[in-house]
């Protein structure tokens, strides 16, 4: 009992020795010269990964082993960060309380509602300094940015697969789980993703939302969309290191890559068999196993 009250006893004001910053709790302090000399004391016991505190360690272990702790009471969802499920309940609530200062527009994710007031107040965007690419927002480049130094730190503990987004480690997670969470209302069909089951309810109802611009082609995905844009701009983002090769697409880039550095990244659990591209996995535990694909 005692040791729980010191916690709520304020202790004298600490001063950073490196600005002028002040905290009345030296675990603030000590957390705070972190952000001067970017130690980062809690690592990672899979990866390379190493934080400044132990909190986002926890977080960052249920990349790897896949738990999901905050579970929706409305859904069969669930989240490994509870910010996840209170940004999901929103969806159920109807919830906006993220409002735009300018317009009556609002929003029920923050980080929406920031790249909405940039539309506004014209805000300079977050700039790629390997390529002309600018985004809205800044995870958005994080994520840009990996393409071009090739960074996947977010790896699979089954196999040696790993990605430059979590949430593409989720959903390869299924392949060796085989949750497929995601069911279509009109047919059998389920899959492992959320947005491989809108793009599919969409065969059902017949609905291409995405258009172009410059030709009568439309679209039931929007990432197919972007893609046939560049046959008209010729745009070939997305180059190898290893030769002269450039992609308009960056799945068929790292593909590709594969062909040089001979990476077999999926593997089989059943056996000892591995394949370079996932649907190639997918279709032999169909044939071989008898797994669903």
């Amino acid at each position: 009992m005692e040791t729980h009250l010191q916690k709520h006893v304020r202790e004298p004001p600490s001063q950073c020795h490196l600005c002028p910053a002040a905290f009345n709790y030296n675990s603030k302090l000590a957390f705070h010269v972190r952000t001067h000399t970017e130690e980062r004391p809690f690592s990672c016991v899979h990866c390379n990964a190493s934080f400044s505190r132990k909190f986002i360690l926890t977080e960052h272990m249920r990349t790897h082993t896949g738990e999901r702790p905050f579970s929706c009471v409305h859904c069969n969802a669930s989240f490994s960060h509870k910010s996840n499920l209170i940004s999901h309940m929103r969806s159920h609530t109807r919830e906006r309380p993220f409002s735009c200062v300018h317009c009556s527009a609002s929003f029920s994710v923050k980080s929406s509602h920031d790249a909405h007031v940039r539309s506004h107040t014209g805000e300079p965007p977050f700039p790629c300094v390997h390529c002309n690419a600018s985004f809205t927002r800044k995870s958005h480049l994080v994520r840009h940015v990996r393409t071009h130094t090739g960074e996947r730190p977010f790896p699979c503990v089954h196999c040696n697969a790993s990605f430059s987004l979590k949430g593409n480690l989720v959903s390869h997670m299924r392949t060796h789980t085989g949750e497929r969470p995601f069911s279509c209302v009109h047919c059998n069909a389920s899959f492992l993703r959320k947005d491989k089951l809108v793009n599919h309810i969409r065969t059902h109802k017949g609905v291409r939302p995405f258009s172009c611009v410059r030709c009568n082609a439309s679209f039931m995905v929007k990432c197919h969309l972007i893609e046939h844009k560049r046959t008209h701009t010729g745009e070939r983002f997305f180059s190898c290191i290893y030769c002269d090769a450039s992609f308009a697409r960056k799945a068929h880039l790292t593909e590709h890559i594969r062909t040089h550095t001979g990476e077999r990244p999926f593997s089989c659990v059943h056996c000892s068999a591995s394949f370079s591209r996932e649907q190639h996995l997918t279709y032999h535990m169909s044939r071989r196993h008898g797994k669903k694909p």
